[in-house]
C-alpha cells in the first residue's frame, strides 16, 4: 500500500549521510504504529520519494514529505484470524492476533468449550451436575478446554477503530 508521512529532521543530522538518517527515522517513526484509516504498519518496504527539504523558518528543522510502501494489517468483520490466548477469566477470553488485541465474551463462545483457569462463580446451583456434565462430555471427546497460551482460530465479529488503535 503506497502511504504519506512527513518527517521532521533536527538539524544536528544534517550530513554526508543525510539521506540515510531520514529513511532510519521514517523506520522508527512508522514501523509497529497503527493508522485508524490503514490499520498496523507492519513494515514499511520500498521508499518512492524523498521530496526536498523545506527549512522551517525560526526552529532550524527541516521537514521532508516522504512516499512510502508498506505492509499493513487491517482486520476487518468476518475475518477468520488465528489469535494466542493471553488471559482467560469469568467474563472470556483475551487474545492476541499480531498486533490486535481481541476479546471473545463468553456469550459468543459454543457451550462445548469451557475456560481452564476462569474462576468459578457461586451462581450457579446446581455445580454438580455441571461437573458431571463437563468429565462426561470429556470422556466423549466432546467438550475442548481453552487454556493461556493456547492457539485458538475465531471469527471476528466486531470491530472498534480509533485514531490510533483497532480493537476486536
Amino acid at each position: 500500500m503506497q502511504l504519506e508521512h512527513e518527517i521532521l529532521l533536527h538539524p544536528k543530522y544534517f550530513g554526508p549521510n543525510l539521506i540515510e538518517t531520514v529513511k532510519a527515522k521514517l523506520f522508527s517513526d512508522i514501523e509497529g504504529t497503527c493508522s485508524g484509516k490503514y490499520g498496523f504498519i507492519v513494515a514499511v518496504t520500498n521508499i518512492d520519494h524523498i521530496g526536498a527539504g523545506m527549512l522551517l523558518p525560526g526552529r532550524g528543522f527541516v521537514q521532508y514529505h516522504i512516499v512510502y510502501r508498506a505492509i499493513v494489517f487491517r482486520p476487518f468483520k468476518g475475518e477468520v484470524v488465528d489469535a494466542v490466548v493471553t488471559q482467560v477469566n469469568k467474563v472470556g477470553v483475551f487474545a492476541e492476533a499480531g498486533p490486535l488485541s481481541i476479546f471473545i465474551s463468553k456469550y459468543s463462545i459454543p457451550q462445548n468449550i469451557k475456560f481452564e483457569g476462569a474462576e468459578p462463580t457461586n451462581e450457579n446451583t446446581n455445580e454438580d451436575d455441571e461437573e458431571e456434565e463437563v468429565e462426561a462430555n470429556l470422556s466423549c471427546g466432546l467438550t475442548q478446554i481453552v487454556q493461556l497460551e493456547d492457539r485458538i482460530r475465531l471469527r471476528i465479529i466486531g470491530l472498534r477503530v480509533d485514531a490510533s488503535a483497532i480493537v476486536s
